[in-house]
């Protein structure tokens, strides 16, 4: 097959002289699914699921000192020929290899402390790892996937991505206000780009190799840096509370950022050229990773609070499918050409138990029973995990800096005693992510009065000098 046919259509992390790439069965999106410890496989020509890679087992069957699969699965990267994603689990410190026409696991590596992305330099020579719980990049063989040498960063490296060139490679940092621009010729920093605050989770070059978008999760703020000498920095822009990841669109219409913003619910469109934001989309709870096709003329969502891909028509902007999928989606990758033939389906399994979750929604202490939630500052899954349950709420709408607590009231209006599931602190935007684990569901039959009286509310309160104090956020009805 040609090269030209394998290539990324002027999209990230493509070059822009690349040619277009037009949706078909042979391409795949894939949801790296923490909770599930799946991946899941779309074909994005009929917006359907092909089914789930499974890479480990949910709660507890993991938590075995014998276990061998996945946990946390999180990142994801792919190879320029289109034929090998990397799939980073963070809980299991590892990198997985998976054949894209097979769907077959066909290499772990395992890595340092709380890998977070992985990606492959332009020339598929290098894959190089944020190793976020230590202080330096694992950069691994292309070929053989084995640790070559590592690259020492300040604390914390939460993503990497390269210029289209592969001349730079461009580290942004989780725990430090900084992004470093390596060499990728002989894996020296040659650049240093401030950043607004400390936690970057992600962040996209242009295809025409002159800007990198990044974005801050904590301050809910995205700001766009020259990629070239000497990195200045261009633009901060105020995007919305849980900021997650960032991706370039390049169509008939130009060149433009899509920016999922998790406690919003939407993504945010903006031009490359002026930075003006040209379009708001409401997505669903949670939107987290996002990626264009190869003809840039869709961008595929997950939406980690509703299990689902959105799939986004960029000339209109506009959600054209929902897609179920496995729990908590992070990163996304569009691959086009990924199965170059036959349909695809070895080595996956059904959604099953990992489409089981429920979803709830927290609003405002005091707002009527009647009133609409579909705005609620604070949604909530329980994840299905058997015997268990993993609760995750995106919360919004709080003080910044403060101590809350996320706690089962026996009162729908929060009043009375509160038994804690969670304390947090929130962020500067007054959001936060709140995980906790265990026997959390309980299903109530209607007109069972019984029930009825041992029912539980999930309640946001604020923590006054070590107590609960009064329930600022309530479950809605």
């Amino acid at each position: 097959m040609a090269a030209a046919q394998l290539a990324v259509a002027g999209q990230a992390p493509g070059s822009l002289s690349d040619p277009d790439v037009p949706v078909s069965h042979h391409d795949r999106v894939y949801a790296a699914e923490q909770f599930s410890n799946t991946v899941s496989v779309i074909d994005p020509a009929e917006n359907k699921l092909v089914g789930l890679i499974r890479l480990g087992d949910p709660s507890p069957g993991n938590f075995s000192p014998l276990y061998h699969g996945q946990v946390l699965v999180h990142g994801m990267g792919y190879s320029p020929d289109h034929r090998t994603i990397a799939v980073v689990s963070i809980g299991s410190n590892s990198v997985s290899f998976i054949d894209t026409q097979t769907n077959a696991v066909k290499h772990v590596t395992y890595v340092g402390r709380s890998p977070h992305e992985a990606f492959f330099t332009p020339d598929g020579k290098e894959v190089w790892v944020t190793v976020r719980g230590e202080n330096y990049i694992s950069v691994l063989d292309g070929t053989t996937f084995e640790e070559k040498t590592r690259i020492t960063v300040p604390n914390g490296p939460g993503m990497q991505i390269f210029s289209p060139d592969g001349k730079y490679g461009y580290v942004c940092s989780s725990f430090n206000p900084e992004t470093q621009v390596i060499s990728v010729a002989d894996h020296k920093i040659v650049g240093t780009v401030k950043q607004a605050s400390p936690f970057c989770p992600d962040l996209a070059a242009t295809p025409d190799g002159k800007q990198v978008w990044f974005t801050l999760k904590d301050v809910g703020k995205t700001q766009v840096f020259d990629a070239r000498p000497p990195f200045a920095l261009l633009k901060t822009i105020d995007t919305g509370p849980i900021t997650n990841h960032v991706n370039i669109v390049h169509n008939a219409n130009g060149m433009f950022a899509y920016v999922t913003v998790g406690g919003l619910n939407q993504v945010k469109v903006f031009r490359t050229d002026d930075f003006s934001q040209v379009a708001t989309i409401p997505v669903g709870n949670l939107p987290h990773g996002i990626w264009p096709s190869g003809d840039g003329t869709r961008v595929y969502v997950g939406l980690e609070n509703a299990d689902a891909m959105a799939a986004i028509d960029t000339l209109t902007n506009k959600v054209i499918a929902n897609v179920p999928i496995g729990q908590a989606p992070q990163a996304v990758t569009y691959v086009p050409n990924a199965v170059p033939e036959g349909d695809g389906t070895q080595n996956t399994v059904p959604l099953g138990m990992a489409g089981q979750t429920t979803h709830l929604s927290l609003v405002a202490a005091g707002t009527p029973k009647s009133a609409d939630a579909s705005g609620a500052p604070t949604s909530v899954s329980l994840f299905n995990q058997g015997l268990v349950q993993v609760l995750q709420a995106a919360v919004t709408g709080l003080q910044a800096k403060q101590p809350y607590v996320l706690g089962l009231s026996n009162n729908p209006d929060g009043s009375g005693d509160v038994d804690v599931l969670a304390n947090f602190m929130t962020n500067p935007a007054g959001a936060a992510i709140v995980n906790t684990i265990g026997q959390i569901r309980q299903v109530v039959a209607a007109g069972d009065t019984k029930a009825q009286d041992k029912r539980r509310y999930l309640v946001i309160a604020p923590q006054v000098a070590g107590k609960t104090g009064a329930p600022v956020q309530v479950q809605a009805l």
